[in-house]
């Protein structure tokens, strides 16, 4: 128990140092409000970070599925919105907590699927509410498209376009393939619906007065969850998982090939904005390319019957760290 505590508030202490260091360079053009950004996505990591300790024995996972949800793309630019649903959706990990951790006996069991739907009703109770005080906090006409979900792979050329952004970075996207192959294999129908049910109506128009967009929260915390389980997998990987990592090599290297030639397109044409995406393009295919080469080297680690979990642990952790604050000082510039 102590320990646990002890990791939370380290978890807590570094999320918070790094939401002052995002937002510090804009504290001059802040309005009150706007302040209580940096905790909303303290409190959005942390809540990812608690949630995933349920399924994430690892603290490292644990660490970086909270970081990929209240630092990640999507997080940051839906930050930009009204300080009231940035906190709801800061709070969206903490209301499936008591389904995640109620005790798993006969007695207790059957409430974890009625549990399940607080956040859904949360979230339709503060638009219902808003509504009536007229607090428009987000754009109710907003809805998700299929052309948006680009921005899964390239998340920093959508916040350069002010496109709603996306994504897990980069390095983090191996991680979440593991993760999704270890859902299936685990069979969590309830995760697999609970992401459906958050998708659906983020496609939809808004309903019950409830902003499409807010429906996001949901599949990106089931995936911010499911990077913190794959990075598990990936330093605990066996000779037996040696297939699927490479696999997952041969994934990332053929998305950073894409994303090169997709560069190399844009460097063509003589405009200050096409080069500027081009750019970033290569900024992407050089991360995926280490992404790529990380998961080569686990690879023949597994390939050699080798554990060296230490060196696992380093390689992804320092890569995925540099990914994250590189991709997210890059996405706060763009929405402030």
């Amino acid at each position: 128990m102590r320990k646990n505590i002890i990791k939370l508030l380290a978890a807590a202490v570094v999320y918070a140092a790094f939401a002052v260091y995002l937002y510090q360079p804009y504290f001059d053009r802040f309005s009150p409000t706007q302040f209580l950004i940096l905790i909303n996505v303290t409190l959005a990591a942390l809540g990812g970070f608690v949630l995933s300790r349920r399924w994430v024995g690892l603290f490292a996972g644990s660490f970086f599925a909270g970081a990929i949800y209240g630092f990640g793309p999507f997080f940051l630019w839906f930050s930009s919105y009204h300080a009231s649903v940035s906190l709801l959706a800061a709070a969206v990990p903490w209301l499936f907590c008591p389904a995640a951790f109620v005790p798993r006996t006969k007695r207790w069991n059957w409430l974890s699927r009625p549990l399940s739907a607080l956040p859904f009703a949360v979230i339709v109770l503060f638009f219902e509410v808003s509504a009536k005080l007229r607090l428009f906090a987000i754009p109710m006409q907003t809805s998700l498209q299929l052309s948006d979900l680009s921005g899964l792979l390239a998340p920093l050329v959508m916040a350069q376009k002010g496109s709603l952004t996306l994504g897990f970075y980069h390095v983090p996207v191996a991680m979440l393939v593991m993760g999704v192959a270890m859902l299936f294999a685990a069979r969590r129908f309830g995760i697999m619906a609970i992401f459906v049910l958050g998708t659906i109506p983020a496609f939809c128009p808004a309903v019950l007065n409830v902003s499409p967009l807010i429906w996001l929260t949901i599949p990106t915390l089931c995936c911010a969850g499911l990077v913190g389980a794959g990075m598990q997998g990936l330093i605990f990987a066996g000779a037996a998982d040696r297939k699927m990592i490479l696999a997952i090599a041969i994934f990332i290297a053929a998305i950073s090939i894409g994303a090169l030639l997709a560069a190399t397109g844009y460097c063509k044409v003589s405009a200050d904005l096409a080069e500027e995406y081009g750019k970033l393009l290569t900024m992407t295919a050089k991360m995926y390319m280490l992404s790529a080469v990380a998961m080569a080297m686990l690879f023949f680690v597994a390939w050699a019957k080798l554990r060296i979990h230490w060196l696992r642990l380093a390689i992804l952790c320092s890569l995925a760290a540099l990914d994250i604050f590189l991709g997210a000082r890059f996405i706060v510039d763009k929405v402030f």
